[in-house]
């Protein structure tokens, strides 16, 4: 089995299989698990793969999130069959349908998978292939976030939520420690929330002359930490925190919302 594209995908530290498709008969399940299976079971090669290709420092099995690992198919058009075959909760698949235009003008559109509370295990029982993937990989979910929280610390996000949404045009990614905020369909996390039983930690992407905290509540994130440069963190640890709170993240999302 060959791939097509192999990508990295550096905010979580893990690989990305991309396949392009012409024709409408594959299953998309039974093929995109049988690559991430073979990715799971030849993690050297694609190690190797990988440093022998890229100029930046070499990774070793330990620097990459397997769990994290997704495969991604490109396609002029998918069948109806095919675009409901997606509506599983975290299933590590996405589709995505390209048009070429005159003037080189090429458009990409994701299809959204339908809400579902069905996990793709339930529905193919006992296949072994599916098991195995599974098993090994994880995608999360705000419902693995909220979790972490208490009552006292959800009451305080849905009304934190709320307000970061009344910012504009706001999309919400769940990650693996955190849940992050994007404008639109940009791609830079302009606000990232991490839950705990006691507080709610918020982080800002902003710089200091371009931030205003006359309560000096938050804190530079150190560079040490590897972490994005111009990094602010604070706490919420109740309601009183909220309005001031929300200043803070506006500040961020004012920076970030032309970039």
């Amino acid at each position: 089995m060959r791939i097509d594209s192999l990508c990295f995908n550096r905010e979580n530290n893990s690989f990305v299989i991309i396949e392009y498709k012409k024709d409408r008969s594959f299953s998309v399940i039974d093929q995109g698990f049988a690559y991430l299976a073979l990715m799971l079971n030849n993690k050297a090669e694609f190690l190797l793969e990988y440093n022998e290709k890229t100029k930046n420092k070499h990774l070793n099995r330990d620097n990459i999130n397997w769990s994290q690992s997704k495969i991604i198919f490109i396609s002029p058009y998918f069948t109806p069959h095919q675009k409901g075959a997606i509506n599983f909760k975290n299933l590590p698949l996405e589709l995505w349908e390209v048009n070429h235009y005159d003037k080189n003008l090429v458009e990409y559109e994701k299809i959204e998978p339908l809400e579902s509370s069905e996990n793709i295990e339930t529905i193919t029982g006992g296949d072994k292939l599916i098991k195995e993937v599974v098993k090994n990989i994880k995608l999360y979910d705000l419902e693995s976030h909220l979790k972490k929280g208490s009552d006292k610390t959800r009451s305080l996000y849905d009304q934190l939520k709320e307000k970061i949404f009344n910012l504009g045009e706001i999309k919400e990614v769940p990650k693996q420690f955190y849940v992050a905020y994007r404008i639109g369909d940009g791609r830079i996390n302009f606000c990232t929330i991490h839950f705990y039983k006691e507080k709610l930690e918020v982080y800002l992407l902003i710089p200091d002359k371009k931030f205003e905290d006359p309560k000096k509540i938050a804190r530079t994130v150190p560079k040490s930490y590897g972490w994005a440069k111009n990094l602010k963190v604070f706490n919420i640890t109740s309601e009183k925190d909220l309005r001031y709170a929300i200043s803070l993240i506006e500040q961020s999302y004012e920076f970030n919302k032309n970039r």
